[in-house]
């Protein structure tokens, strides 16, 4: 066993061919330029791109496939420079009905072993989406209903970001997974927590004890990949390896997730949207504490609370410690060109994160960049929180 780094939330901008995947994520971000950030910068050994569905990204996998650079493997992935495996996978907006009886949508991440599966997934999935090419596209179905398709086609599903307000099963829809998957449950084997929450958050929810936490960056431009990661312990890098350490099964586990700061996360608090600001105040708000509306847009934290059935957080045995990182971009005084020369002297991410010293980084950056970096580290700087999809900020 050894440890390796896994983001499993990456979008796909553009095809190679220009074509929209993800409206709102950067051009740079296809299918060849994942991997080599990957491998190249952040140090990161499995990467689930989520946009492999679409039959442009299908084409450009095709392609790059053909130049010898990556390789299928029978254990399920794609292997590039041998660094890295690239896990095939599929954001699906499915169709709920909330617990007041209302429409509500959430967010699934479908992961598929080999190349034939999500092609065979794409093509069945068309009947139930307008349009394939996009990413993260509504269907008509539910995610009960949804998961049998992935099953079909070797694959699993993955909740993601279970509490955001927007898209999300515990946030839109319902305040319990097991009404939305009933008897089908136990196929779910882990939950995207999203950057607002975190492992202690949602241990207040019993139902959640026998799942897997993951914390994946949810990236929309190649600088944003591994702002969540997680450290896993396995035999090899592949799908299958991937999948026992989701289930703990033959000693493979996560052995750390490394997450933000939920006060970071862009829906960490309540926001009232008539006053345009941050509700202050204990959880949970409901309303805006200047002028008394409810338009409102929810916040991870104050859900919870609403939620929770367990007055104290009490994690299961197997549950790993999670780790609260503050990513390069998010440090004060680090812009581009500081990382960039940061990346060229030390290699990756993942290595001026853990394993630098503070003297180390000063022969490099100065001394205040350093500190800057080492107060993040240990969790010494101030947040100010985020909400109604603001970011928050470090100080």
């Amino acid at each position: 066993m050894y440890d390796i780094y896994a983001d499993l939330h990456v979008h796909i901008g553009r095809s190679e061919s220009n074509k929209p995947i993800k409206i709102t994520a950067a051009k740079s971000l296809n299918f060849a330029n994942i991997a080599k950030e990957c491998v190249e910068r952040k140090g990161i050994n499995l990467v689930g791109i989520i946009d492999c569905a679409s039959p442009y990204v299908i084409e450009d996998i095709e392609n790059f496939l053909k130049t010898g650079e990556a390789y299928e493997i029978e254990d399920g992935g794609i292997i590039y420079k041998d660094k890295v495996c690239i896990i095939l996978g599929s954001e699906i907006e499915t169709s709920e009905i909330n617990d007041e009886g209302k429409t509500g949508s959430a967010h699934n991440l479908c992961y598929f072993p080999k190349l034939s599966d999500i092609k065979a997934f794409s093509n069945e999935m068309s009947t139930h989406i307008k349009n394939i090419t996009l990413s993260s596209q509504r269907a008509n179905i539910s995610a009960y209903e949804l998961i049998d398709i992935v099953q079909k086609y070797n694959g699993i599903l993955v909740p993601a970001h279970c509490f955001t307000p927007h898209k999300s099963f515990y946030g839109n829809c319902t305040d319990s997974l097991r009404k939305i998957f009933k008897e089908k449950y136990d196929m779910i084997y882990a939950i995207e927590l999203g950057l607002s929450s975190d492992t202690y958050l949602a241990d207040q929810i019993s139902e959640l004890e026998t799942k897997t936490f993951l914390t994946n960056s949810d990236a929309h431009s190649l600088p944003k990949i591994a702002r969540e990661y997680n450290k896993m312990s396995l035999e090899g890098i592949s799908f299958k390896e991937f999948v026992m350490a989701l289930k703990n099964e033959n000693g493979r586990k996560i052995v750390a997730n490394y997450g933000l700061d939920p006060k970071l996360g862009k829906y960490h608090r309540t926001y009232c949207e008539v006053c345009d600001k941050r509700i202050e105040g204990p959880a949970p708000v409901t309303k805006c504490d200047t002028c008394d509306s409810r338009n409102i847009t929810m916040g991870v934290f104050d859900r919870i609370e609403i939620i929770k059935d367990k007055e104290k957080t009490k994690s299961p045995k197997f549950r790993p410690e999670y780790i609260y990182q503050i990513p390069l971009t998010f440090i004060p005084g680090l812009g581009g060109k500081t990382i960039d020369k940061l990346l060229d002297y030390f290699g990756t991410e993942m290595t001026i994160l853990h394993k630098l010293s503070k003297d180390d980084i000063e022969a490099v950056v100065g001394e205040k960049i350093a500190e800057n970096i080492i107060s993040a580290r240990d969790g010494k700087m101030h947040i100010v929180e985020g909400g109604g999809g603001v970011y928050g900020k470090v100080e």
